[in-house]
């Protein structure tokens, strides 16, 4: 028994029979339990990968219990200590308490109250550890693949199309549905550039007021106009050297449409009130809702900006199209949101995996985390449910059978790394019957070299 990794628990006590005690009751309710006469000889299994807890007597030969637990906060901190006391030892357990033990039993106890003790203490350890694990994993996630989370071929095409084109410099238009992710796409785009170390500036195009868009987004000199007490540097010139995002540019006023063309094609800009040109070196990545070509016809977006604007499309499409990105985001969100709220993250059922991927999800991803952080919070939230709390559109049997199939295909092969006879033996099916499923659904299957594993 490897007794880092195992959830254990340590007993210490010197008495032969009430150790023996200890140790059969807490074998009995399922725990993974060694026996100690002194705490020298537990001591060298508790180091910071120790999984499980200590359970010991106060008083002991040798170091004392008290000793034992200032000892594992020094060589494990989040290791709970369970301390045995006798009568007279109470106001010494209290003080213990203070100084860091998880908790206290006092002689005589029915095995009950041990068993239950353990139980709060080792869950409270998983949940430590795993939160540990995952600010250990957010705070690695530099990779793109970690950024932009699925495994559908859409998604890939889009991760592979950023790896291409992001240490370039051309103009990037993002087009894709409310809550999609371009913003995420944008800063992957960023972060995976030579200008990463410059400014990133978002501006939404749809929520500046009018009035307001020309001194946000060109700044403006002290004096140009009532009010402007003081010089203002603009957005533009704020993200010299980096990157100016613009979400919803299907919504800046045309006036400002030309000028911000200009700076496009000259790389000058000029502040309100001011005489002389500010040079300006950015990367201008746009976004959109729609199709930019129907507000071009409309006449409300002009044809020679969206040229200049889409040197290289990205594409996102919404989850409804891409179902089998769901369950993998969502379980990403889980563990977002138990990092930040500091609450475990729960395990999600075949039932739960499958609601996920039959709801439509018309907001998208921003509506997929929103479920996530209700759903680690303990807020009842039907996975089934549609946005607008109804039921979603009934489906064929045979559509949701298919959905649901495909899913479980793409997470088989996820967790098998690409690997096909690995996942056949998981999902238990011939591998000539998984590679023909496989095709069916236009999965990709990766890390074989031949496609065959």
């Amino acid at each position: 028994m490897d007794i880092q990794q195992t959830g254990a628990v340590l007993y210490v006590e010197d008495d032969e029979l009430v150790r023996r005690a200890g140790v059969q009751s807490l074998q009995l309710a399922g725990f993974e339990t060694m026996g100690f006469a002194a705490a020298e000889t537990a001591l060298p299994l508790i180091g910071p990968d120790f999984t499980g807890v200590v359970v010991s007597d106060i008083r002991l030969p040798g170091a004392s219990g008290l000793d034992l637990l200032a000892q594992c906060h020094e060589r494990a901190p989040g290791v709970p200590v369970i301390l045995v006391t006798g009568h007279g030892d109470i106001s010494m357990a209290v003080q213990a308490m203070r100084d860091g033990a998880y908790d206290f039993i006092e002689k005589p106890f029915p095995a009950e109250s041990l068993v239950e003790t353990v139980r709060r203490a080792l869950e409270r350890r998983r949940l430590e550890l795993e939160n540990l694990a995952l600010r250990r994993e957010l705070a690695g996630h530099n990779s793109l693949a970690s950024r932009i989370i699925g495994r559908s071929p859409a998604i890939e095409q889009v991760r592979s199309l950023i790896a291409n084109v992001a240490p370039i410099d051309a103009s990037i238009l993002i087009s894709g549905d409310t809550g999609a992710g371009k913003e995420l796409v944008a800063r992957s785009l960023h972060e995976l550039s030579p200008r990463r170390d410059k400014p990133f500036v978002a501006v939404n195009c749809g929520a500046m007021p009018e009035s307001m868009f020309e001194s946000e987004m060109f700044g403006y000199e002290q004096g140009a106009f009532t009010g402007a007490a003081k010089r203002r540097i603009g957005k533009l010139e704020h993200a010299s050297g980096g990157t100016l995002f613009l979400d919803e540019i299907e919504s800046m006023p045309l006036a400002l449409q030309v000028k911000l063309l200009r700076v496009l094609q000259e790389g000058v800009l000029e502040r309100l009130g001011a005489n002389q040109p500010v040079r300006v070196d950015l990367r201008v990545v746009a976004a959109a809702k729609g199709d930019m070509n129907e507000h071009v016809a409309a006449g409300t977006f002009r044809r020679d900006l969206l040229y200049r604007l889409n040197v290289v499309t990205i594409s996102l499409p919404p989850l409804v199209e891409r179902r089998e990105d769901i369950v993998p985001l969502f379980e990403h969100f889980l563990l977002d949101a138990a990092v930040r709220y500091q609450r475990p993250a729960p395990l999600l059922t075949e039932r739960d995996r499958m609601r996920l991927t039959q709801r439509d999800w018309p907001g998208n991803v921003r509506e997929l985390r929103n479920a996530a952080d209700r759903h680690v919070l303990g807020i009842p939230d039907d996975l089934a449910a549609s946005a607008c709390g109804g039921a979603p559109p009934p489906q064929a049997l045979k559509d949701r059978v298919e959905q649901y199939e495909r899913a479980l295909i793409a997470d088989a092969l996820a967790q098998a790394g690409g690997a096909v006879a690995q996942a056949a033996e998981q999902l238990k099916m011939a591998k000539a019957t998984l590679y023909e499923k496989i095709r069916r659904h236009g999965l990709v299957v990766r890390g074989e070299q031949d496609g065959r594993g």
